[in-house]
């Protein structure tokens, strides 16, 4: 397995982009099969940093997406809300975490591949830690989550090495009756899918463990149902690498057996697109539309890495076929605009930093409004800074930032100035340091420039 390989200074100084906000309003689209609905044009990937395996629940009008953390996870997990699928915050859970979720058989893996379903009134998490899947429930998506089996794994560990015990995810089908779909290989091969029906805890099985592995399958399955008909969707190939990819099966109920589809895979690598490694997906459906969610690798691609990020495209199936449809995995995608507040981003007319990493992390990289990008100041700068030049002086509210790692703590110094020699200390977070994303300083003022400065 990979190791965390990243230093302490590049992720202090690494940024993934520099929003200067005053009030204001995002391009947008008309449906093409409506004419009073308004489209937003997402930009993949839809949050900024890395994060893979997204699973998405919605409640009382938010988007919750939880995530593995990269590289290879982290002690804890993410999760992300967001009200208009445009504007997303960071969060840590209070449970899972590595130590909460250990057991005397437990492997080293971290917390990882979250599955989040709602039933009745509750919420009910599959997550692996350690190679074994734990269960835990909570009223509200963001908890307090605690474990349903006390210190127990609801999927051991398994000794023999026969399957990789990771990736669990549960499926309710129109009766009501509830499902687990789990399983990966050992060394990247020999992938297994077991499945089994749940008791109404939702934390114990009703059922024995069937094997339901269709060809070509290597982990993160995930049952959709349409039309009647099972799909058993999943992932097949090294997430570290290009080969990555989703395919799927069919059949006729929970267990199967399953039949892959003729035109699967469904969703593969794209080089004309950048897109290399997409898989480990979730599905869901909002305004009559269904939607996959899944991770890529960043760019520049290199292959062997754990730095994966979110994306998201329309799903649509072949009814005539009983197929669904291949998926082109474009950098944008249409969306319902629900944003109830429009921002308005003052477009800096130059960015200027201390240094630049290399060209891939250019300057001009935290002004672009791309979570695929941005900037990173140079190994041997001592004195890293970014400023931001506007045309006269521009009144600016707020400054948003979002790091590269949002859990990590940077240690920062905001300040603005009319004529790029007196400064004015707007945030300093040299002692205490900040985190989180966004990060939205209060800048309130007329200013020409805009400068951050990290201290080491």
């Amino acid at each position: 397995m990979l190791q965390n390989t990243y230093t302490m200074k590049n992720a202090i100084l690494s940024i993934i982009c520099f929003a200067l906000v005053a009030c204001g309003n995002p391009a947008t689209k008309t449906s093409p099969d409506s004419e009073t609905k308004t489209m937003i044009e997402l930009q993949n990937p839809i949050i900024p940093g890395y994060f893979a395996d997204p699973s998405i629940v919605q409640h009382d009008g938010k988007f919750y997406m939880y995530v593995t953390a990269d590289p290879w996870g982290t002690d804890f997990l993410s999760c992300w809300v967001s009200d208009d699928f445009q504007n997303w915050t960071f969060n840590k859970l209070n449970w899972p975490t590595k130590e909460a979720c250990t057991s005397p058989q437990s492997g080293d893996s971290k917390v990882w591949a979250p599955s989040v379903i709602k039933k009745d009134d509750a919420f009910y998490m599959y997550i692996s830690v350690g190679s074994e899947v734990w269960c835990g429930k909570a009223n509200h998506p963001l908890g307090p989550w605690e474990n349903i089996l006390g210190d127990q794994p609801m999927i051991p560990y398994d000794t023999t090495k026969y399957y990789h015990v990771i990736d669990a995810e549960a499926f309710i089908d129109d009766d009501g009756k509830a499902y687990l779909y789990w399983g990966s290989g050992w060394n990247w091969i020999n992938g297994h899918c077991y499945a089994a029906e749940l008791n109404d805890d939702m934390a114990t099985f009703k059922s024995e463990l069937v094997e339901v592995t269709p060809t070509r399958y290597f982990e993160g399955p995930l049952m959709v149902k349409h039309n009647g008909k099972y799909y058993l969707t999943y992932s097949e190939g090294k997430t570290m690498d290009e080969t990555y990819e989703v395919r799927y099966a069919v059949g006729d109920n929970p267990f199967g057996p399953f039949t892959e589809a003729a035109n699967s895979p469904v969703l593969t690598k794209d080089e004309s697109l950048d897109v290399y490694g997409p898989g480990h997906h979730t599905v869901f459906m909002f305004d009559g539309k269904s939607y996959i969610v899944y991770h890529r690798h960043s760019l520049p691609f290199v292959t062997g890495t754990a730095l994966r990020q979110a994306c998201i495209r329309e799903l649509e199936f072949d009814d005539a076929n009983t197929q669904i449809k291949t998926i082109t995995p474009t950098q944008t995608q249409l969306f319902p605009d629900l944003a109830k507040e429009k921002k308005t981003y003052i477009e800096p007319t130059s960015i200027i930093a201390s240094s630049e990493q290399a060209a891939y992390r250019k300057a001009g990289n935290v002004s672009d409004k791309n979570n695929a990008t941005r900037w990173e100041a140079a190994d041997n700068d001592q004195q890293a800074s970014i400023t931001a030049q506007f045309d006269n002086n521009a009144p600016i509210s707020e400054m948003e930032i979002r790091f590269e790692y949002p859990w990590k703590n940077y240690f920062i110094k905001a300040e603005s100035s009319e004529d790029g020699e007196k400064w004015s200390t707007i945030a300093d977070c040299t002692q205490e340091g900040i985190s989180g994303s966004p990060v939205l300083i209060p800048v309130n003022t007329k200013c020409k420039y805009l400068k951050i400065s990290f201290d080491k």
